[in-house]
């Protein structure tokens, strides 16, 4: 009786593998935890197993070939899934394609190398700044594996090995954020300056306005060949001021040790920025703030009606911005930053806007094409953490496992893994 009862065990086993042909992740409503999926679909993909990214299917589901180990996985990381039969997985690729529909299924084929560029620990190894970057969080917390970089790195050429890369809340300009108000007596100011003005020096540079114009530039080449570049809040807007500024001095004397160059606004060069124009500088350098771009000063949008509007865009024809703008909700609550939002009128024409606070004329998430290559500008500091303030906590994304504003960073991770060629090692 009981070898009867073990074959008949081991052909409901062998029926169940084969009824569940799929694993499907579902991002609408029902998933538990919306950040983690983006996880298990990284960690398939390294696993050198194609996925499946359904645009616009239950809010962009994940789908790959079922395998026990897949599942255990799933359950492991507290991620909802459904085991799909193939007749009923083809019944939805059948859907997906209708032209009627505004749907697609993108394979998803390589993880992609993920660096981030961000400054080192102190001797101590502790955090040089005292504020944490909304992008190393979530890849912590979706267990999406990255390594770090920094201005040496870059200047050597070492980008060449990451296939995506986020700026970390960087000054470009080489105004140390423009804390020096606030904060030019505290000893992890003083201690970044030192650093700073240390390692543009070991690197052959004047100063640290200097050093990261030569890091702005590399990163365009790295975008024009065919990387992947996303940064957030003060890393935007700086970005592009420091291209706009190229020769031009315009940090004041307690940045660099003399005054800008009086001509400078006048000498601003927009053609060699990617994303906005005819903005005009902060000439006061004790003001918290960069230029007119941003529109944290004066922003009339109070904190509860604070809220952006994702653009739709058509799954077919415009596959990319689709997987930039993935949600269970097409509306994302706002947050703050140093940069919080772009003034629409200082965004240039050709420019991508993927998300926008249209009553209030800001642009909160833009995207465009460079060369062979993307980049992506979001606003703000963190999507959980309204109005962030220096040496505040971290965010506990355990609290937060279904924010809409944190997808759309794991968006523009996973996007460069749809039809991309596998690294050469």
């Amino acid at each position: 009786m009981r070898k009867y009862l073990g074959i008949i065990a081991l052909m409901l086993f062998v029926v169940a593998q084969a009824s569940a042909a799929y694993i499907l992740l579902p991002m609408d409503e029902k998933q538990k935890d919306h950040l983690k999926a983006y996880g298990i679909t990284y960690w398939i993909l390294d696993n050198e197993v194609e996925a499946y990214w359904l645009l616009n299917y239950r809010g962009g589901s994940f789908a790959f070939k079922h395998n026990t180990l897949f599942e255990k996985e799933c359950k492991t990381r507290n991620v909802s899934y459904e085991l799909i039969p193939d007749a009923q997985y083809n019944n939805i690729l059948a859907e997906i394609a209708d032209p009627e529909v505004n749907m697609d299924a993108i394979k998803l084929e390589v993880a992609p190398k993920v660096a981030v560029y961000t400054p080192d620990v102190n001797a101590k190894g502790e955090k040089i700044q005292p504020w944490d970057d909304a992008v190393t969080l979530v890849l912590t917390y979706a267990e999406i594996p990255y390594e770090t970089v920094y201005d040496r790195e870059v200047l050597e050429d070492k980008l060449a090995e990451f296939d995506w890369l986020h700026l970390h809340h960087e000054d470009f300009t080489g105004q140390y954020g423009r804390f020096y108000r606030n904060y030019h007596n505290h000893p992890w100011y003083k201690e970044n300056v030192k650093k700073m003005e240390s390692l543009a020096t070991g690197l052959g540079f004047e100063k640290v306005s200097m050093m990261k114009l030569a890091v702005v530039k590399k990163l365009k080449d790295y975008i024009g060949g065919g990387g992947f570049m996303f940064a957030m809040c003060s890393a935007t807007d700086t970005y592009d001021i420091a291209l706009a500024a190229d020769g031009v001095d315009i940090c004041d004397y307690m940045y660099d040790g003399d005054p800008p160059d009086p001509q400078a606004q006048s000498k601003l060069d927009y053609s060699k920025t990617l994303a906005f124009e005819n903005f005009e500088l902060m000439r006061d350098p004790l003001v918290y703030e960069h230029s007119t771009v941003d529109h944290s000063n004066n922003r009339n949008v109070p904190a509860q009606s604070d809220y952006f509007t994702l653009f739709d865009f058509s799954a077919k024809w415009d596959p990319i911005p689709t997987m930039l703008t993935q949600n269970h909700t097409k509306t994302v609550k706002g947050f703050m930053g140093q940069t919080t939002a772009f003034k629409k009128k200082f965004v240039k024409s050709d420019i991508l806007i993927l998300g926008e606070n249209k009553p209030a004329e800001e642009v909160r998430y833009i995207h465009n094409k460079y060369g062979e290559g993307t980049w992506t500008f979001y606003g703000g500091h963190d999507p959980e953490d309204y109005r962030h303030f220096v040496n505040d906590p971290e965010t506990d994304l355990n609290l937060h496992p279904n924010s809409p504003g944190y997808r759309l960073i794991l968006n523009n991770v996973l996007f460069p893994a749809a039809k991309k060629k596998k690294r050469k090692t």
